[in-house]
């Protein structure tokens, strides 16, 4: 069953066109690359998913709703999350107060924090230990972020994203200044939301651990997708070799 559906999706910014009539899909318990050299336009892609931008043409379908012209808040009820690029702890919080900020109601949050993209879809369900067990933080709930190492900071906001209970996670660069013990350890985490039932698009530039992860690849340049298809096969395409070697990666 398909769960999220981008249709011709084309977002301007003045005369700059940052994507361009991208269309992909992704199913129910799929993970999926979405993949190309920097400025391509994926972290783009990302906000008009979770209307932080607002598309200029096209669709956005999650789970059969049209949620284009939705608030952000709006489709993290629907059971979207995003962890983005950048940490963005509140210090002053502990990691378990941190959590629970993002399973308060929207009810409260919007008096309090405005732009926030909490929500809480039901009651009940998995407490702050819970969630922070789901990324190996279980032992560290009272530290505060700033003592944590930068592989914790990151897991952390898979924490907050996992806290609002969703059907998929938009995952933004989440091996960024890890090294190869950290991504391996991260993966299997990964792999635990699968068979949780949640369903993830993960954009990163580290090749090997997003190509050992995913089952799918879209690849996207100068904003418009460049091909599509299982890991080993965009490995081997030349189109996307030469997308990379013009950029500043060297390859993938």
């Amino acid at each position: 069953m398909t769960l999220l559906e981008v249709d011709h999706l084309t977002k301007h910014f003045g005369g700059l066109v940052a994507v361009d009539d991208l269309s992909f899909s992704v199913d129910e318990g799929e993970i999926v690359g979405l993949i190309g050299p920097n400025g391509s336009g994926k972290t783009t892609v990302f906000n008009c998913i979770m209307s932080t931008y607002i598309a200029s043409e096209g669709e956005i379908r999650f789970d059969g709703e049209d949620v284009t012209s939705e608030k952000t808040h709006g489709v993290v009820n629907h059971g979207l999350s995003r962890v983005s690029q950048e940490s963005n702890p509140i210090n002053l919080l502990s990691v378990g107060g941190n959590i629970k900020l993002f399973m308060l109601p929207n009810s409260f949050l919007a008096c309090a924090l405005p732009d926030a993209v909490l929500a809480r879809r039901s009651d009940g369900g998995p407490g702050v230990v819970d969630h922070a067990e789901r990324v190996g933080l279980e032992d560290k709930i009272e530290e505060t972020p700033d003592s944590l190492p930068h592989a914790d900071v990151r897991r952390l906001e898979i924490a907050k994203a996992l806290a609002t209970d969703p059907d998929m996670l938009l995952l933004d660069e989440p091996f960024a200044g890890m090294n190869q013990a950290e991504i391996r350890t991260l993966s299997e985490q990964i792999e635990q939301f699968r068979e949780d039932g949640i369903s993830m698009v993960v954009v990163d530039h580290n090749m090997r651990g997003l190509m050992q992860l995913v089952d799918r690849v879209v690849v996207i340049s100068s904003g418009q997708k460049l091909a599509e298809g299982p890991p080993e096969e965009i490995v081997e395409n030349q189109d996307v070799q030469d997308a990379y070697l013009a950029g500043e990666h060297g390859g993938i």
